[in-house]
């Protein structure tokens, strides 16, 4: 059968493969540039046909911890935001962490910091790779460049999120949020029932298990002993991630004696910038992280074997840049360009930012 190929935004794309996908449970709360997800599910009425809750909480704080519930119980359950919405979540976040839960979420990023202005943003990288909660904890972290990213990460992130039984977050910005590309939905499938949840999820808070001893759902941990043993466990399963879930994109690399890395929309504007670069005389390649937690340390530090610079093309003040130069350590120049206040460079301008930083 042929698939039907349709028209949309990458919001939209978002909401629709939640429902294609089985989940069971949305919870948010409405925020410029993302808010087209919430309003997408309440026009599907996906409760009328896969019997997915859909349900805007009073506040951010509230949808977070409607997650947590959520997932206790072995469902698949998500929220998004964008960014002033994800900072007020970021204490739920480390307590789905603590307590290895698997969930998805989503940030649209806008600029900041604080109410900041409503056209797009990179600026929480930190934010959501470094882990915006206390604690020693990681968060799975996803970064499409495109419309069609934007609905298969919604499968790879809730199968990674399970895989690990950790949060996963669909980190994206205005731009793709926004825009519009002819994509391909996955196929509907059904959700799960419960007694496959069971299956599936035995450490679930489903009511009793068959020798009627509950399954406690807590990140709270009163001996320090105890507490240190559940972050070195931690850290064990962040160390089998970095190891086996690390995705990336390269692009005109081969032969390229220049690299700029760059994420989402700004891999966009960095894949025509190398094309004009090139159409110039000068061979640079780009490097688009996917997973940027976990990083891709291992293939940047590769190429900074073969390269003779680096720019970090972000759409912030240079966030993502001080992990590139934590895996370069020094052996060849990295520089970052980027706009701030919502501006999102020209591909000339990165050209020229390219030979004024790193080839001079």
């Amino acid at each position: 059968m042929e698939k039907e190929v349709l028209l949309m935004k990458g919001n939209e794309a978002i909401a629709l493969a939640a429902i294609r996908y089985g989940v069971d449970g949305y919870f948010g709360y409405p925020i410029t540039p993302q808010s087209e997800i919430l309003e997408t599910l309440t026009l599907e009425k996906p409760w009328e046909t896969t019997g997915m809750v859909v349900l805007q909480a009073e506040s951010e704080v509230a949808s977070i911890n409607m997650v947590y519930g959520g997932a206790g119980t072995g469902k698949k359950v998500m929220t998004s935001s964008s960014s002033p919405g994800m900072s007020l979540m970021q204490e739920g976040v480390s307590y789905i962490a603590g307590a290895e839960l698997p969930c998805l979420l989503v940030n649209v990023m806008r600029g900041g910091p604080g109410l900041g202005t409503i056209q797009p943003s990179q600026a929480d990288y930190f934010q959501s790779v470094k882990g915006g909660g206390h604690g020693d904890y990681r968060v799975i972290t996803l970064a499409p460049n495109s419309v069609q990213e934007m609905a298969d990460f919604v499968k790879l992130g809730f199968d990674l999120a399970f895989k690990y039984r950790n949060p996963a977050l669909i980190l994206s910005d205005g731009v793709i949020g926004q825009m519009m590309e002819k994509i391909v939905l996955p196929e509907q499938v059904k959700r799960r029932t419960d007694e496959e949840v069971v299956k599936q999820c035995p450490w679930a808070a489903t009511g009793h298990t068959k020798d009627r001893k509950p399954n406690w759902i807590t990140s709270l941990e009163l001996s320090p002993e105890e507490m240190e043993k559940n972050n070195i466990r931690f850290q064990e399963k962040y160390k089998e991630i970095e190891k086996n879930e690390v995705l990336y994109e390269e692009i005109q690399c081969e032969d390229a004696d220049y690299l700029i890395v760059a994420f989402g929309s700004m891999a966009r504007i960095g894949s025509k910038a190398i094309e004009i670069a090139r159409e110039q005389g000068i061979k640079v390649g780009l490097l688009r992280p996917i997973t940027l937690w976990p990083f891709p340390k291992d293939i940047i530090s590769e190429y900074a074997d073969k390269v003779k610079g680096m720019l970090s093309l972000e759409i912030n003040a240079g966030q993502m840049v001080e992990d590139v130069r934590l895996t370069v350590n020094g052996r060849i120049p990295v520089e970052h360009f980027g706009r701030l206040g919502g501006i999102v460079p020209d591909p000339d301008k990165v050209v020229e930012a390219l030979k004024a930083k790193i080839i001079q």
